[in-house]
């Protein structure tokens, strides 16, 4: 027993130590550091706002990345044959929120709305973030790397809100935006339904996130051009 124990402790601290491996390879990949976006606080703050814009871009384009890795993985696995992806149209619970579906539409937009688009998107994902992680938990056989993502997603998402606030703050001071921090309206009672539909909930949030994280990217690297650069992107 003693040996079993010694050999799952050093499996389990061995799976954590690839996990943290994996996470420190990707953010490399992507140009993004793991330390908060201003790490001598939003108040203290010494980096520019040109230099701001950069890390929200990267840090965005991470989180998109992960997001679809996450949604194909899942997909693969657990998907085939179920029909998902017909159910999830217009199923997202930032559905009520009116965005741009391209750039053509993103560019019709003033850019201090779409920041405040940009806030209120974010911040509609706190809850639903917090679930997946705790859901994720309960899919069986569900592989550790999905577990891992979703983590390290909701870990960053809240690392880039944290630096939209910030820039926001410095564009139009005193300006936090529209206070939406959720619009989701929670899980279904996951006591009660059967695998399929426990499986299509979450189908149907990592679809969400995975469109909802290149939305935020595209209007990100617009953002970026427009008010940093006032070009017609």
């Amino acid at each position: 027993m003693a040996t079993s124990a010694a050999i799952n402790g050093l499996s389990l601290k061995g799976m954590v130590l690839l996990t943290a491996l994996a996470s420190n390879m990707l953010l490399k990949r992507n140009g993004v550091t793991s330390s908060p976006i201003c790490p001598n606080g939003a108040i203290n703050c010494q980096i520019s706002t040109n230099d701001l814009f950069d890390r929200a871009v990267k840090l965005s384009h991470y989180i998109h990345s992960l997001s679809s890795e996450m949604f194909n993985e899942f997909e693969e696995q657990y998907a085939q044959g179920r029909g998902f992806i017909m159910k999830s149209i217009n199923t997202c619970h930032t559905s009520s929120l009116n965005t741009p579906e391209d750039k053509e539409q993103a560019q019709q937009i003033h850019h201090d709305d779409l920041l405040n688009l940009v806030l209120s998107v974010l911040r509609s994902w706190n809850d639903p973030l917090g679930h997946l992680v705790t859901e994720v938990h309960g899919i069986k056989e569900a592989p550790d790397t999905i577990l891992w993502k979703a983590v390290e997603i909701e870990e960053q998402t809240k690392r880039l809100l944290e630096g939209m606030e910030k820039i926001v703050g410095r564009i139009h001071p005193g300006d936090m935006g529209n206070e939406v921090f959720s619009l989701w309206s929670g899980p279904a009672d996951l006591h009660i339904v059967d695998e399929d539909t426990r499986l299509f909930a979450f189908y149907n949030l990592l679809h969400c996130l995975r469109r909802d994280s290149h939305k935020i990217d595209n209007y990100l690297k617009l953002l970026k051009c427009t008010i940093m650069h006032g070009s017609n992107c």
